[in-house]
């Protein structure tokens, strides 16, 4: 799937979906709140603080790892939590700590070159996978009793591909609805510019400002409108709303001409490895901010901006160094990447790995596998985003997920992640874009209306989407890790699941995407949310039995 921060709804759902709207406005930080202290379905992160200072519980530093788009390394509620890499010499253009990655001194950026080029876009999994096997499959009788284990799994997923990529659809008519939909913002959005006098505004101000022209006042009520409709965070700006709505679009078009075209291979042009041999793993550059650093810098904010510093916001974790990977171009990520991003997060120290991304193709799952068994081997936690599709992905393919491809067996150091909603906000409990299963989600974090840090001079907002979910997961386990260092990456899973917080079975809820009544207890393996002051006296209570268990152990053996 495409970059999982995008938040605005199908336009072409637009008016079916207005019922939806957001219906009132929940304070900033709202995900760190408590359910019955303050109303709100947040993870008690208050309380949780409050009682390792009761109990005096001291913490110790852990490296958390973000696999994502990059982050700004320069803002000023980042710059004092990020990890820098002690065995290497800034900007010396030698590789001090001899790992094979040049100056990576933030951490490592595996979509670029050694010459400072990144990628910034890619084609979608699904275009890569029909033609990456087409002369092999397309249009011969293929005998599925002879393949390999891999040879049917690629034949498999290539078919998928086919049989999605041959669909007759509306794509072009919805295309052509977007776009008039962007010409109309557009037109709307000038006019407003020259009313106000600024080129930059988001509704909040636009709803106090009178036009003076029924021009303004006909592109006021016509902007206000759509953007309550789509439901668009009241502070998102105007350029933001149609740059994303623009970047959409191209996706959509770019999906379209890949049905006759093969996708462009902007890997082959710009980092120039043998994708095919996981060996060729010294390729890329260390710049981690990327070209576009909005997501990456939205995810490192949750889980560890600077706490109790009078700016901006308040991370999760309080003694955490996020070491950035940048994996994740503007559409379908690597599946080579990943796992390399993986290797090294855990080689270079960390002890949690978010990965707020996922696709429905993985072409070379194996890979990852390998990546998410090392990361078990060594003892490291990996949280990922369970996706935005309002699917139940017991059924749906999505990846990466923690089963092994070729093997029986499954990652157990994996949590997957859904996206909860605060009830004032309309709908449920789960949050109406959210990806679901009984059997494949492992438990709900807040995701709507997210505030945190946006890269370039310092800036701060709300994004949305599981993206925002699986780092609130990250920022609490790293927060365990740091302040519970005895405890392994799975008992800390075993916490965090553990500790859920259980919601009132008399709320209304609803499957994502459907206005049909459904027990939020049934969305995931634990319905719950994630509950951070459950989770900090139960991790307690855990490692005093493990201290206990230490101390009689040492006394039998003396």
């Amino acid at each position: 799937m495409t970059k999982l921060y995008f938040r605005l709804l199908t336009i072409v759902l637009l008016f079916s979906l207005s019922a939806n709207a957001q219906k009132s406005a929940v304070p900033k930080g709202w995900h760190l709140l408590d359910a019955t202290k303050d109303k709100y379905y947040g993870i008690s992160l208050n309380e949780a603080y409050q009682y390792l200072k009761d109990h005096h519980i001291q913490s110790k530093p852990v490296i958390v790892a973000v696999l994502d788009s990059g982050v700004d390394t320069t803002h000023e509620d980042l710059k004092g939590i990020l990890w820098h890499n002690p065995k290497e010499i800034p900007g010396n253009g030698i590789d001090d700590d001899h790992n094979g990655y040049v100056d990576d001194v933030y951490g490592w950026n595996f979509l670029g070159n050694k010459d400072g080029e990144n990628i910034k876009k890619a084609g979608d999994e699904r275009s890569r996978v029909y033609y990456q096997f087409k002369d092999e499959f397309d249009g011969k009788k293929v005998d599925t009793t002879v393949l390999s284990a891999k040879q049917k799994y690629e034949y498999r997923i290539w078919k998928m591909a086919a049989d999605e990529m041959n669909k007759s659809g509306d794509d072009q008519m919805e295309i052509n609805f977007l776009n008039i939909t962007l010409n109309s913002i557009k037109k709307n959005d000038s006019i407003l510019q020259q009313e106000m006098g600024k080129n930059v505004f988001n509704c909040t101000q636009l709803e106090s400002f009178e036009p003076s022209s029924p021009e303004g006042k006909k592109a006021k009520y016509g902007y206000l409108t759509l953007m309550k409709m789509v439901g668009i965070d009241p502070e998102e700006k105007n350029t933001t709303v149609i740059n994303e709505l623009k970047e959409y679009i191209e996706g959509k078009q770019d999906a379209l001409n890949e049905k006759n075209t093969p996708p462009i291979n902007y890997r082959s042009k710009i980092i120039k490895d043998n994708y095919n041999d996981i060996n060729d793993k010294y390729y890329g550059n260390p710049d981690v901010m990327g070209p576009d650093p909005m997501h990456g810098t939205h995810v490192t904010g949750i889980i560890a901006a600077q706490r109790n510093n009078g700016i901006g916001m308040d991370g999760i974790a309080d003694n955490v160094k996020v070491m950035m990977v940048r994996v994740v171009p503007d559409g379908d990520e690597y599946d080579k990447d990943v796992a390399l991003g993986i290797f090294y997060a855990v080689n270079n120290g960390a002890k949690v790995i978010n990965m707020s991304f996922g696709k429905s193709y993985s072409p070379q799952k194996y890979w990852v596998d390998s990546a998410m068994r090392y990361a078990e081997q060594k003892d490291v936690l990996i949280i990922h985003a369970a996706g935005n599709e309002s699917a139940n992905i017991d059924t749906k393919e999505n990846y990466p997920n923690p089963h092994y491809l070729f093997q029986n067996g499954t990652a157990n150091n994996v949590i997957t992640v859904g996206a909860s909603n605060d009830p004032s906000m309309g709908q449920g409990l789960a949050a109406d874009f959210s990806n679901y299963g009984s059997k494949e989600v492992d438990v709900f974090a807040p995701g709507v209306k997210i505030y945190s840090t946006l890269p370039t001079k310092n800036e701060y907002g709300n994004l949305q989407g599981t993206s925002m979910a699986a780092p609130i997961v990250t920022g609490v386990a790293a927060l365990l890790r740091s302040y519970f260092p005895n405890l392994t990456a799975l008992q800390v899973k075993q916490i965090i699941l553990q500790s859920v917080m259980h919601p009132d079975s008399t709320l209304a809820d609803f499957k994502p995407g459907t206005q049909q009544a459904i027990a939020f207890n049934a969305l995931s393996k634990t319905g719950g949310i994630i509950n951070a002051a459950n989770a900090v006296k139960m991790a307690e209570n855990m490692e005093k039995e493990w201290a206990a268990e230490k101390n009689r152990s040492n006394k039998k053996n003396n």
